[in-house]
C-alpha cells in the first residue's frame, strides 16, 4: 500500500501573558481548517500549536502576582487548551517551551551552532522592547519607539551570546528568490527581501538579567533568548535529535508555518538562518496572514481592546464564529471585526441562505412525501444547471483552500447554496404538489435539493466541523466523516431514507438585540416591550371578528420587498389578503398553515390588489412570527 502524502502545519506558539483574544483564534481556526481539508483529502496530517512561556515579561508579571513563573503560566495555558477544545481545533500536539522535551533540543542546537563557531560571546548595548522581547538598532526604531508595537524602548547593556546571522544573509536571500512560495503572500515576501537587503546584523541569543528561560548549555549564567528558544518548538515537538525521531523524519520540513504578519520577520529571517547554521532543511512556506482589526485598531491586551472568543461562542455557537472569521478576512489582508458585522454575516449566509434551504427542503419532503426521500429519476428544466454547478464547485474551491484564501473558498461554496435557493423558485415544488401527475417530478426536485445540501455540507465541513452532524439529523443520511471527493459525485443521497424536521440549524438573530443589549447577570434577563396601548372595553374588543383561515396559495407581490399575496379559505369563502411578511417567510412555507384573520376589516387596495382582512402576527424588533393554530380547527372558527 502506497504511503499517504504528509502535511505538517503549525501556528505560532502563543505568549501566555494573558488570555487569548479573537485574533489568536483566527490563526488557529485557519490552521485547523486546512488541516481538516487535508485529512478529507487523505493526507497524513500533523497539526501543532502551543505556548511560548519564557522571558523577562513573564517573569516580571508572575513576580508582581507573587507567583513562580511556571505556576503563573500553567493557569493561562490551561485556558488556551480549553479555548481550542471549544473551537473544535483538531491539533495533534500542544508544545510548551517549559517542557523538558523542548529544552533538550534547544540546548542541543545552541551547542551545535556554538561549536562550529557561529555563536560567540560579546557585550550588547541596544534598544530593547520588553513587550515584544526584541532588541532593535537605532535605525530600526520609528520615532524612537518599537517598530512593531509602537511602545517606548529602553537602552540595555549586558554580556550576551550572539548568533552570526549576518553570515547567512546572502544564502537566505538566494533561497527566498529561488523559492517564490517560501514567503506568502507576495506582499510579505517583498517586505522581507527589502529588509534583508538593508543588511542583517548578528542576533543576540542570550540574556543575563532574568532567569526564567532555558540555560545556555555552555554557560548557565545565561538563559537562551526568546526567539532562539521559541522558534525551535517546530522541530522539538517532532522529537528531533531524540530516540524517537519518527515524526521529525516523517513531517519535516514543515509545509506551512502560519503566523500573523507582525512575526513574519522572525519566521523568515531568524528561523531559516538558525536552520541553515544547524544544517537542517528549511520550512516549505511561511504564510503571514493579516490582522483582525477593530475600529480602534489592532487588538492588543495592553490596549484593553480585545474581544473574548469564549463570550462569542457562548452567544452564537462555534460554527458561526469560525465561519465569520474565515469568510470575513481577505487572504493575506487585514479584516475588520464588529459584532454587527458578525450578526449580519450570520443572518445572511447561515440563517437565510443555508439554514433556510435545509428547513424548506426537509419541510417539503415531510409534507409531500411523508418524510421519505423520493427517487430522483424524473429530470426536467433547470436540473442540469444545478448539477453542473455542483460538479464544478469542489474543484473551484480547492485552489482557494490550498492558498489559504478561505474567504473566496466559502464564497465559491455559497454560490451553490444560492443556486439551490433559486432552483426552488424556478421549479415551484408547491405548485407541482397540486397535481398528482407531477408527483415524480416533484420528487426529483426535492431529491436534487437534498443532494445539493449533502454536497454543500461536505464542502463546508473543514470550516464548520459541527455542521455535518446537525444536517445529518435532518436529511436522513450520515455526513460525518465524509471524504472531500464524496462531494464530487452526484446521487449519493439514498432514496427511501427518512428526513426529520428539527429546529433551524442557524436560527435568525434579531440585529436590534445588539442595540438593546444590557450587561446583566444571565439569571436575570429583562425583555423590552412596546408600551401598552390605552385601555378599551370588552365592547370595543367585540367589534373585532377574528376567524381561523387556511392559506391555500401564497406569492410575492411584484416590485415589493415586504408584501405577500395570500389566498385564504374562510369557511366556504375564498379571500385575498395582502400581508407585509415577505422578509420573514418564503411564500411556499405558508401554504397549508391555519392562521388568524381579522375578518371584518374594511377592504383596502395595496399595489392594486384588494386585501380583505389582516393576518395576525407577533413581532419584536426585526423578529416576526405569524400566529398559527396548534390544533386543526375548521376554517371559519371564531377566535375569542
Amino acid at each position: 500500500m502506497e504511503d499517504k502524502k504528509t502535511f505538517y502545519i503549525t501556528t505560532p506558539i502563543y505568549y501566555p501573558s494573558a488570555n487569548l483574544h479573537i485574533g489568536h483564534a483566527l490563526t488557529t481556526v485557519m490552521a485547523d481548517t486546512i488541516s481538516r481539508y487535508k485529512r478529507m483529502r487523505d493526507y497524513d496530517v500533523w497539526f501543532l500549536t502551543g505556548s511560548d512561556e519564557h522571558g523577562q515579561k513573564i517573569e516580571g508579571t508572575a513576580k508582581a502576582q507573587g507567583l513562580e513563573p511556571i505556576v503563573y503560566v500553567d493557569g493561562i495555558v490551561e485556558g488556551f487548551k480549553k479555548l481550542w477544545k471549544r473551537l473544535h481545533i483538531s491539533n495533534d500536539d500542544f508544545i510548551r517551551t517549559s517542557e523538558e522535551r523542548h529544552k533538550k533540543v534547544v540546548q542541543y542546537i545552541f551547542k551545535k551552532i556554538y561549536e562550529q563557531g557561529d555563536i560567540y560571546k560579546s557585550t550588547y548595548e541596544g534598544q530593547y522592547c520588553t513587550p515584544c522581547e526584541t532588541f532593535f538598532t537605532e535605525r530600526q526604531l520609528v520615532d524612537g519607539n518599537c517598530p512593531d508595537c509602537g511602545r517606548p524602548v529602553e537602552t540595555l547593556q549586558e554580556e550576551s551570546y550572539f548568533f552570526k546571522m549576518s553570515k547567512y544573509q546572502d544564502r537566505l536571500l538566494k533561497h527566498i528568490e529561488d523559492n517564490p512560495e517560501f514567503i506568502q503572500p507576495v506582499s510579505r515576501r517583498n517586505e522581507m527581501i527589502n529588509f534583508i537587503k538593508q543588511g542583517l546584523e548578528d542576533l543576540c541569543v542570550s540574556r543575563t538579567t532574568f532567569n526564567w528561560g532555558i540555560p545556555v548549555p555552555i554557560n548557565e549564567k545565561h538563559v537562551i533568548y526568546v526567539w532562539f528558544d521559541a522558534l525551535t518548538n517546530y522541530i522539538s515537538a517532532l522529537g528531533y535529535n531524540t530516540d524517537n525521531e519518527e515524526l521529525y523524519k516523517k513531517f519535516w520540513p514543515c509545509d506551512i508555518h502560519l503566523v500573523g504578519k507582525d512575526i513574519v520577520r522572525f519566521h523568515t529571517i531568524i528561523w531559516p538562518t538558525i536552520l541553515m547554521a544547524a544544517g537542517l532543511p528549511l520550512p516549505k512556506q511561511v504564510y503571514g496572514h493579516g490582522w483582525l482589526l477593530l475600529d480602534s485598531g489592532k487588538m492588543s491586551k495592553s490596549k484593553g481592546n480585545v474581544v473574548d472568543p469564549n463570550e462569542l461562542i457562548d452567544k452564537y455557537g462555534v460554527d458561526p464564529i469560525r465561519y465569520f472569521l474565515l469568510r470575513e478576512i481577505p487572504a493575506g489582508a487585514d479584516g475588520y471585526y464588529s459584532e454587527e458585522a458578525l450578526v449580519q454575516r450570520y443572518n445572511t449566509d447561515l440563517a437565510n441562505d443555508f439554514g433556510n434551504l435545509v428547513s424548506r427542503t426537509v419541510a417539503m419532503v415531510d409534507k409531500y412525501f411523508g418524510g421519505e426521500i423520493p427517487a430522483g429519476d424524473t429530470p426536467g428544466e433547470f436540473d442540469d444547471q444545478l448539477k453542473e454547478l455542483a460538479a464544478r464547485t469542489p474543484f473551484e474551491a480547492e485552489p482557494f483552500i490550498e492558498k489559504m484564501d478561505f474567504a473566496n473558498a466559502l464564497s465559491t461554496i455559497w454560490k451553490l447554496v444560492g443556486r439551490a435557493n433559486k432552483y426552488i423558485d424556478e421549479t415551484t415544488p408547491w405548485i407541482l404538489a397540486k397535481e398528482e401527475s407531477q408527483k415524480e417530478r416533484l420528487g426529483t426536485v426535492l431529491y436534487n435539493l437534498l443532494e445539493t445540501i449533502r454536497i454543500v455540507t461536505i464542502l463546508a465541513t473543514p470550516f464548520m466541523p459541527l455542521l455535518p452532524a446537525k444536517v445529518s439529523q435532518q436529511i436522513g443520511q450520515d455526513l460525518t466523516g465524509c471524504k472531500w471527493d464524496e462531494a464530487k459525485e452526484w446521487g449519493l443521497i439514498k432514496a427511501g431514507n427518512s428526513v426529520m424536521k428539527k429546529e433551524a440549524i442557524f436560527p435568525r438573530i434579531d440585529p436590534k438585540s445588539l442595540e438593546n443589549e444590557v450587561k446583566e447577570e444571565p439569571s436575570a434577563p429583562k425583555a423590552s416591550i412596546e408600551p401598552i396601548a390605552e385601555e378599551i372595553t370588552i365592547e370595543d374588543f367585540a367589534k373585532l371578528d377574528l376567524r381561523v383561515v387556511e392559506i391555500l396559495k401564497a406569492e410575492k407581490v411584484e416590485k415589493t420587498d415586504k408584501l405577500i399575496k395570500l389566498e385564504v379559505k374562510l369557511g366556504e369563502e375564498i379571500r385575498t389578503v395582502v400581508s407585509g411578511i415577505a422578509k420573514h417567510y418564503e411564500p411556499q412555507e405558508l401554504v397549508g398553515k391555519k392562521v388568524v384573520l381579522v375578518a371584518n376589516l374594511k377592504p383596502v387596495k395595496l399595489r392594486g390588489i384588494t386585501s380583505q382582512g389582516m393576518i395576525l402576527a407577533a413581532s419584536q424588533g426585526e423578529m416576526l412570527e405569524v400566529l398559527q393554530l396548534a390544533q386543526d380547527l375548521p376554517t371559519g372558527s371564531r377566535v375569542k
